[in-house]
């Protein structure tokens, strides 16, 4: 299984807009974060997780040339605003199966009405099929299974999913323990890390290196950053051994 990080910045992205800031202002590639997602490919599938503003750059610098499915985490605009952009996957392979919360679901009905319509249809219009995802409940796409993880960001119910011994979690904030047992004997797991100072609905640092070190994953990777977390090199120099700082194009096998 190769694991490919489209995007690992924060709502913003790094730079932000009209920010000053040094990190933004940094010239190492590694400080330089589109939008959270990721590419999941195994023998016979091609996976996306969340699809936000920078999809289609993602898809151009990655080279992804099909989509088996499109998971989605939560329906905030830097996982979902990029729909639009599955178009050409339209053009090559008819819909895309879709796997969202029914509350998902809904939500993007109402802000991408368009792709849902089933009544005189533009024929541009992207095209997908959608399929729920109900909290324990596993659900199988070509010959892999996958596990929902509950997580809650903030109030919001968002899903994490774990296939084999991979789990990619984003926007925790709490996890019951329930849902925590789910995540035992880990090869890697990618789970989100905003800054060091604490936040209303996202780990910050400590809280997702305590979260790692109470799963125990051989590997662990942090994404969803934002420029307060401060320079790439500097934070990885401070992360525990096999812990270490996802940056956009990284790649590695499983």
């Amino acid at each position: 299984m190769e694991i490919y990080f489209l995007g690992t910045g924060t709502s913003q992205g790094i730079p932000v807009i009209g920010s000053q800031h040094p990190v933004c202002q940094s010239t190492n590639q590694k400080d330089k974060r589109l939008r959270v997602s990721v590419w999941i490919q195994t023998a016979e599938l091609s996976l996306i997780i969340d699809c936000g503003p920078d999809f289609r750059q993602q898809m151009l610098t990655s080279g992804c040339v099909r989509m088996d499915a499109l998971l989605f985490t939560h329906e905030h605009a830097d996982h979902t605003a990029g729909i639009d952009d599955i178009r050409p996957f339209n053009f090559k392979q008819g819909a895309i199966p879709i796997y969202a919360h029914e509350r998902v679901i809904q939500n993007l009905k109402k802000r991408f009405d368009y792709v849902f319509e089933t009544v005189n249809k533009y024929p541009g219009a992207p095209s997908v099929s959608t399929h729920q995802v109900v909290k324990n409940q596993s659900f199988v796409i070509g010959s892999k299974t996958i596990i929902p993880i509950e997580v809650m960001h903030g109030s919001l119910s968002v899903f994490g999913y774990r296939i084999d011994n991979f789990a990619y979690l984003t926007d925790v904030k709490l996890i019951e323990a329930k849902e925590v047992e789910k995540l035992k004997n880990l090869d890697v797991v990618v789970v989100n890390a905003l800054r060091e100072q604490p936040h209303d609905t996202h780990f910050n640092l400590q809280e997702a290196l305590d979260f790692i070190a109470l799963i125990q994953p051989k590997k662990a990777y942090l994404t969803h950053i934002s420029h307060l977390m401060g320079f790439h090199e500097e934070v990885q120099k401070k992360l525990p051994p096999n812990i270490y700082l996802a940056y956009d194009n990284l790649k590695i096998t499983i």
